[in-house]
């Protein structure tokens, strides 16, 4: 008798729940932590209460190893479970079947409570999330500053090319226009770049209003060399009142991307025909850039479209890294990016970013 005293002494000291359930799920032993977990009583529990009526909505989630424990094997699962005052723990539940004679007769529960080892993970999960999202943005930006710092230098060489063949002072007055804004662009986004190593997250408030018209005013002026010499014609209808949520040096490397790859993608026979406008929606300013390239094959590259390193065209020049760029950026900013496109016909590049 004093060894059954112990026993139980013992057994209601042990944090972890402990019972046993026969094989009609009724009760037939719960500890003091089981009771306690569960706000009830031994006299309302012991030999009354069964499994389902205890569980409730857990009963449906738990069958599937109440079934298996009760054909003999022994289960391991974790379990969430709700406390009588509303509040939630993490739980590592294990049964054990009693089997005498090749028959279950019912089943042993052990129940621990791994609520902080839980919230831990959790806890690691994210620092691992916040790590992953550095490591990202910091390929990131290598990449936009690789891209973009090429783009500007073949603008440039292709500027002092010219003006070393230019004919009389008023082709040099004109390149030397072009410079000037080759220039401009070049400082602000050197100065957008060097702003955006600063940012630490992808928060809104990192971000601030960008006049959208602004901005396609000067990527189109940066790239006004290509434009005149592809006789090339960008046609803008956009309301120079209107603002995104973003980063400057964000924005204007997608419309840079954008731009640059309707022009390096145009149509052989025709010259290239670019036209911008806007959309708005309930929760997005949509702008969309649409060319008369040579299209893209979506049933055939869709699903690789935006992908690293991917290339479709053949196009000497191709790297396979504006898309992206672009789509990790518009991401970024809380925005989305949609295509239409078909070959022979040109594309249409929608970019969905929040508005300001």
């Amino acid at each position: 008798m004093k060894t059954a005293l112990l026993v139980q002494s013992v057994v209601d000291h042990i944090s972890a729940m402990i019972a046993y359930w026969d094989k009609d799920l009724v009760c037939r032993y719960a500890n003091a932590s089981y009771l306690e977990w569960f706000g009830k009583k031994s006299e309302d529990m012991i030999d009354k209460i069964t499994l389902p009526q205890l569980l409730g909505p857990l009963y449906e989630k738990n069958l599937p190893y109440i079934q298996g424990v009760l054909c003999g094997n022994a289960q391991t699962f974790e379990r969430e479970i709700t406390l009588p005052n509303g509040k939630s723990r993490y739980t590592l539940a294990n049964y054990y079947p009693d089997i005498v004679d090749g028959q279950t007769l019912g089943f042993f529960v052990h129940v621990a409570d791994i609520n902080d080892v839980k919230l831990l993970q959790q806890e690691l999960a994210k620092s691992n999330d916040v790590i992953n999202q550095q490591n990202k943005r910091l390929a990131n930006f290598s990449n936009v500053v690789a891209h973009d710092l090429r783009s500007y230098a073949g603008n440039l060489r292709s500027l002092v090319t010219l003006y070393d063949l230019a004919e009389d002072k008023v082709e040099e007055t004109a390149l030397i226009e072009m410079l000037k804004d080759l220039s401009t662009g070049f400082s602000s986004m050197v100065e957008h770049l060097s702003d955006m190593v600063k940012i630490q997250n992808y928060d809104k408030d990192k971000y601030q209003p960008c006049n959208l018209l602004a901005h396609l005013s000067t990527t189109i002026n940066s790239l006004s060399l290509q434009i005149k010499s592809l006789n090339a014609s960008v046609l803008t209808n956009v309301d120079p009142g209107l603002h995104v949520l973003a980063h400057p040096a964000y924005l204007e490397s997608i419309i840079l991307n954008l731009l640059s790859n309707a022009l390096k993608y145009r149509h052989p026979v025709r010259a290239p025909k670019i036209n911008i406008d806007t959309v708005c929606t309930d929760t997005h300013l949509q702008f969309r850039i649409k060319d008369n390239g040579i299209g893209i094959d979506l049933q055939k590259h869709g699903k690789d479209l935006f992908g690293m390193y991917k290339t479709f065209n053949g196009n000497p020049d191709a790297r396979g890294v504006g898309l992206f760029i672009t789509k990790f950026q518009i991401e970024a900013l809380g925005g989305y990016i949609q295509v239409d496109s078909e070959i022979g016909q040109g594309s249409c590049f929608k970019v969905s970013l929040q508005p300001a």
